[in-house]
């Protein structure tokens, strides 16, 4: 079709900022193949395809939460947050299997693609602004490296989000330490702590690498000198597993006189798991006894607590209910139901990973418009 670079950042800036590939102040035909513009109406809806809405939930705090399906049934989670803000998903599932987490309990379904991760932005500009985008939704971003850098890199470069408001977060990964620096655009970074205990964070978070508290810290500090940006941790708080005085001290002996920021986030309950929320009173005595102690804490809450829209909820309601609804048929092998005659036959061993497939839509760094999955 003739496209040039200048052509394909002109696309993927109005696409990412919501804008009529029509809008601009030159005519297209000014500078456009003619070829190119005579696909852009096919281009533009195949982009549109790429998510559609299931259901929104708002919340009484201005956060709403979007239930989304991507193109071959698979469905995330995207949170427009308080104050301009977006969370995105970057996996469909999550292989960390954090215990406290929903989203993990299902292991990775799949990989989100680049063009998927713009499409939850571009998605949600058409209903409220998005100056900031932070990778905490579902799935762990450094386990889709490729995916979430591409995209991180549209949004930086054609998107209108500054570098600082692109916030990377992860449970921490070598590979993820070396190539952050490496690209373009450098996003702020977000990094899952919640215990300065290396046992205790390695029970929390059973799949991610073996990378004690130290050592997560220390490679941190490297990235917050190169890029200027104070490290993120976080540490979602729950009641008599890591809310103890011993990991005030713990957290300090990690932090005192590094440029890092403590969020912490009170855990957000999920009916089927057996961890609770501390009291908020709880909370604010914790985070203000580590601000006492040198350490910039800031106590959040989890956006949209009273629509139960911990990361992955959404998701797993709408499994359950798809599941409630299909209907169930038993077949009998002399006076045995077949699953109970012939298990092997009928069911999958426990504890079985699902099987990763190659489905996302991914935007390429040289790109070709032929395919809208290829943008």
């Amino acid at each position: 079709m003739g496209a040039q670079p200048v052509h394909e950042q002109r696309i993927l800036r109005l696409w990412s900022q919501a804008k009529s590939q029509q809008s601009g102040r030159r005519p297209l035909d000014s500078f456009m193949p003619q070829a190119l513009r005579e696909d852009l109406p096919v281009l533009t809806r195949q982009l549109a395809a790429l998510l559609s809405l299931q259901s929104t939930h708002p919340a009484a705090d201005g956060s709403v939460r979007w239930l989304l399906a991507l193109q071959d049934g698979q469905t995330i989670e995207t949170v427009g947050l308080p104050r301009d803000g977006l969370c995105v998903s970057s996996q469909v599932g999550c292989a960390v299997a954090c215990v406290f987490c929903m989203t993990g309990r299902e292991g990775l379904i799949r990989q989100v693609g680049s063009a998927e991760i713009v499409a939850q932005v571009a998605f949600a500009r058409q209903h409220r602004p998005v100056k900031k985008v932070v990778f905490m939704g579902m799935g762990e971003p450094a386990h889709n490296l490729e995916n979430v850098m591409v995209a991180i890199d549209v949004l930086g470069s054609v998107g209108n989000i500054a570098h600082k408001s692109l916030v990377f977060s992860t449970v921490g990964d070598p590979r993820f330490f070396e190539r952050l620096p490496l690209g373009a655009v450098k996003p702020a970074l977000a990094l899952s702590l919640h215990s300065s205990r290396a046992d205790l964070r390695f029970q929390l978070l059973p799949r991610a690498p073996k990378m004690t508290p130290e050592e997560l810290v220390a490679a941190a500090e490297i990235y917050a000198q190169q890029t200027g940006y104070p490290i993120q941790y976080q540490w979602t708080l729950i009641e008599g597993v890591n809310d103890s005085p011993e990991e005030i001290d713990g957290i300090v002996r990690l932090l005192k006189g590094k440029y890092a920021l403590m969020n912490m986030i009170p855990y957000n309950t999920v009916p089927d798991l057996p961890y609770q929320r501390p009291s908020w009173e709880r909370a604010a005595s914790m985070a203000r006894t580590l601000h006492q102690l040198g350490i910039l804490t800031k106590l959040r809450n989890s956006a949209g607590q009273d629509v139960e829209g911990g990361c992955g909820q959404l998701r797993a309601r709408q499994l359950q209910a798809a599941r409630q609804e299909r209907p169930q048929t038993v077949h009998f092998l002399g006076h045995k139901p077949l699953d109970k005659a012939v298990p092997n036959m009928t069911t999958a061993p426990s504890n079985s990973m699902p099987n990763v497939t190659d489905l996302s839509q991914k935007i390429t760094p040289s790109m070709s418009l032929k395919k809208s999955q290829e943008i």
